[in-house]
């Protein structure tokens, strides 16, 4: 009986699209519509700046990927996330992101995606992420935040709030509304 081989970050590197290693396999991931889309980038424009104004660290937006060691996982690829390691050059950055950003999209909804984006946030605490945004722009509690140090007990925020991400992010905030095509 032939089995097949744990998928490498070898592997990784030919996927033409967003992906990540999870389990021993390739786990694909779908583009991100234009909503959501747009939510990420806002994000991204927002940490860009913070990151040339402190000069420390790197905003990161889509389909890039962070290279960990997890028993299940060997890979993230997040839809934003803030970077403070070496520069990889052509190389998928190594470790996990000091903040990441999970922005959900039109399949992310039902009891199974749930669990699904727990364990995916469970994954960021145990590589070394200390802090994850759930942003969920159909809810009326859009940015969730999670700290590994509270990972049951989320700080919410609304529109109208100044979102952020400490202690990963120092004095980074962002306004909710910015996160909609219909904020002024």
């Amino acid at each position: 009986m032939k089995t097949k081989a744990e998928a490498t970050i070898e592997d990784l590197y030919r996927v033409e699209g967003k992906a990540e290693i999870v389990g021993e396999k390739i786990v694909y991931m779908s583009p991100t519509g234009a909503i959501p889309g747009f939510a990420g980038d806002e994000i991204f424009v927002s940490l860009h700046a913070y990151a040339r104004q402190m000069k420390r660290g790197r905003a990161v937006g889509d389909n890039k990927a962070f290279h960990v060691d997890l028993t299940d996982r060997r890979s993230f690829s997040p839809d934003v996330a803030y970077h403070v390691g070496p520069d990889p050059g052509m190389k998928f950055y190594e470790g996990a992101p000091i903040f990441a950003v999970e922005v959900r999209s039109e399949g992310d909804y039902g009891p199974a995606q749930e669990r699904k984006i727990a364990k995916n946030r469970r994954d960021y605490f145990a590589a070394g992420t200390p802090v994850v945004w759930d942003v969920d722009l159909l809810s009326v509690d859009v940015v969730k935040v999670y700290r590994a140090n509270q990972s049951n007990d989320p700080d919410i925020y609304r529109r109208g709030d100044r979102a952020q991400a400490e202690p990963a992010v120092p004095r980074w905030s962002m306004l909710v509304d910015d996160l909609f095509l219909d904020s002024p």
